[in-house]
């Protein structure tokens, strides 16, 4: 088992461990948590021996062999695939011996040497590490590509890849969903609950974390708290414990206003003098308590949005790619859609099918290269790219960044917005370039959130920030009042944040009637298949496209549950309207531009809920017609 042991811990004069104690089970997958700059990352370090303890120990089985997650990878002209096959190192051992017996002549020491080879699955490796790249989205001619030809983030794959492929006791995972598309997290899910050995992951990913995991080690206040089940357990069993404390520290204190009180009354009386002094050594020797620390919670909320006609915006036979000097390069073709006020999209399908080459079409960054793309007038988009941070200056601070965008604001109400999104005092005026990633994402979201967007486009939203200000973001994503069109590998967000769902695969885009748990299994499907023959089935990614299920009740009864809302709401503000319509000084006052604008709103609002009306009685129908056997 894996051992921490009355372990403390400095980094750079921070104590990030104090007297901190837990122990990992062999077998048991554990997800690390905890805030950024907690010692996640260093309690890694500590187990791999690339640290040592200030005081106590960090004990792991000395024959157990490690794998983890590299997180630099050279341009090497290697091929992918042989890259993978790297991390598998008694393989590449007895290739070694073979070559070494081979180049001697020596028959004996050759033959003992492809029984290694054997004996270590040898003649069934390439096969496997074609699986694990096919899972991870890559193609089977890119399993053949030089390393050097990949991206940053495609080498973070590779990197997985090669760790996954090293036979390892102990696995350590450093945010393994950062880098990948909803598909092939799900296939690494799977993967994981097959792994024979001992897991720890770090991640901000909380699905993964329900899905993987049977223990959750949680850092908080540089000590470990061990929690048995996976995330969602975490929360309720933190909750309860918290609880319990601030109980516990409730009722000592009253004890110990009893104990202070009996002693201040009787002290200076000589009968009661003993049992006084008795209860100041009683009072004395009393282990105190904490009272429960409640974290601040970083919460932000979108400002209203102006409302825009219908449709916002259309899309006829619309062709999405990239114009070149040669001929275009076409991504999808023939795109018709129309997205009306208040629909909540979320976009499906794996990386490089062209989630984000359609954002950047809807977003205006990219023009069609046929068909035509039209919006309404007000149209107002917030638009979060998947590379928003590159856009940032790093010279900047995150009050210049917004004072660019509103120029003839007071600087007060500038900062007093920025402190909503926690850049307070120093923190606004400093140059952005020490940053974390997740600060400057939270500054990206916050230029956006200024715009007051009616329609928000966002593509890969969370990938830089923690578990709590995905929260926040996902809390302020429910409430806001636009329109929504997000791409996310977080099931989390879309789960709480759409109700719809358009799948972009085969250089197409439909609807897609199922919901993530009808996609999930799809996946695993086609996973299923790959191991079963990854050259047959080379990928799904490329060409094949999930099947259109029966639709389920819960994403239509959520649908119906928002246009329900939306209704309550388009119909407090009629009421409003014509209470200020009722008004007698509006038809005496001779402010004419108010009667007009007050009844341009009035025709609007009842059209709205025309519209909204007549989408709940098609709601109402689909899921009559789901409940059918």
């Amino acid at each position: 088992m894996i051992v921490f042991e009355d372990f403390s811990l400095q980094r750079g004069g921070k104590p990030l461990f104090d007297v901190a104690r837990a122990t990992i089970q062999p077998g048991e997958r554990v997800g690390l948590i905890g805030a950024n700059g907690a010692g996640k990352s260093s309690l890694f370090a500590l187990m791999q021996g690339k640290l040592h303890t200030d005081a106590g120990e960090v004990r792991v089985p000395a024959q157990w062999r490690i794998a983890h997650v590299a997180q630099e990878t050279p341009a090497l002209a290697r091929s992918a695939l042989d890259f993978v096959l790297d991390g598998d190192t008694p393989l590449r051992a007895a290739e070694a011996r073979i070559a070494e017996a081979q180049a001697r002549g020596d028959g004996a020491a050759e033959a003992e040497a492809h029984a290694a080879f054997a004996d270590v699955d040898g003649y069934t490796a390439p096969a496997r590490a074609e699986a694990l790249l096919l899972g991870l989205g890559f193609t089977l001619d890119q399993t053949r590509a030089e390393v050097g030809t990949f991206s940053g983030g495609w080498r973070m794959r590779l990197n997985l890849a090669q760790a996954l492929m090293c036979p390892s006791d102990l696995l350590l995972l450093d945010e393994p969903t950062n880098h990948l598309d909803l598909d092939a997290i799900v296939w690494l899910e799977d993967w994981l609950a097959r792994y024979p050995g001992t897991l720890l992951a770090i991640s901000h990913d909380r699905e993964f974390l329900d899905a993987v995991c049977t223990a959750i080690l949680h850092i908080e206040h540089c000590k470990l708290t061990r929690y048995s089940g996976n995330y969602s357990a975490f929360e309720s069993l933190s909750a309860e414990r918290l609880a319990l404390q601030q109980a516990a520290f409730d009722k000592q204190q009253q004890h110990i206003a009893h104990l202070q009180s009996f002693i201040t009354r009787f002290k200076a009386k000589a009968s009661k003098a003993k049992q006084a002094q008795s209860r100041v050594k009683a009072l004395e020797k009393l282990e105190k308590l904490s009272a429960v620390q409640a974290a601040r919670e970083f919460s932000f909320a979108f400002r209203p949005a102006d409302s825009v006609a219908n449709p916002m915006l259309s899309l006829e036979a619309v062709d999405c790619g990239y114009p070149t000097t040669d001929a275009a390069r076409t991504i999808l073709r023939a795109v018709t859609l129309s997205i009306q006020s208040g629909q909540r999209i979320g976009l499906l399908g794996a990386n490089g099918q062209g989630k984000s080459t359609f954002i950047k079409t809807l977003a205006g960054t990219l023009a069609p290269l046929a068909g035509r793309l039209q919006t309404a007038k007000g149209l107002q988009v917030g638009y979060f790219a998947q590379h928003q941070l590159e856009t940032l200056q790093p010279d900047d601070s995150a009050l210049e960044h917004l004072m660019r965008r509103a120029p003839s604001a007071r600087e007060q109400e500038l900062r007093s917005f920025l402190g909503g999104f926690n850049f307070r005092g120093d923190m606004a005026t400093t140059p952005i370039a020490p940053f974390s990633g997740g600060e400057k994402a939270r500054l990206a979201l916050a230029l956006i959130v200024w715009e007051k967007p009616n329609l928000l486009l966002l593509d890969e939203p969370t990938n830089h920030l923690d578990l709590e200000t995905r929260e926040a973001l996902v809390l302020a994503l429910a409430q806001f009042d636009g329109t929504l069109i997000v791409v996310s590998h977080d099931r989390h967000l879309l789960r709480a944040t759409t109700d719809q769902f358009q799948l972009i695969a085969g250089g197409e885009v439909h609807a897609y009637e199922g919901d993530l748990d009808d996609y999930r299994m799809w996946l695993l499907k086609e996973a299923a298949q790959r191991r079963a023959g990854p050259a047959k089935t080379e990928t799904a990614k490329t060409s094949a496209v999930p099947g259109r299920p029966k639709p389920r009740l819960g994403p239509l009864t959520k649908a119906l549950a928002r246009i329900e809302a939306q209704l309550d709401q388009g119909a407090a503000a009629i009421e409003r309207i014509e209470t200020a319509l009722a008004d007698p000084a509006l038809y005496t006052g001779g402010d004419r531009d108010r009667l007009t604008e007050l009844l341009r709103q009035q025709a609007q609002a009842r059209e709205e809920q025309e519209r909204l009306e007549t989408r709940w009685l098609e709601l109402q129908t689909e899921i009559e017609a789901a409940a059918q056997p």
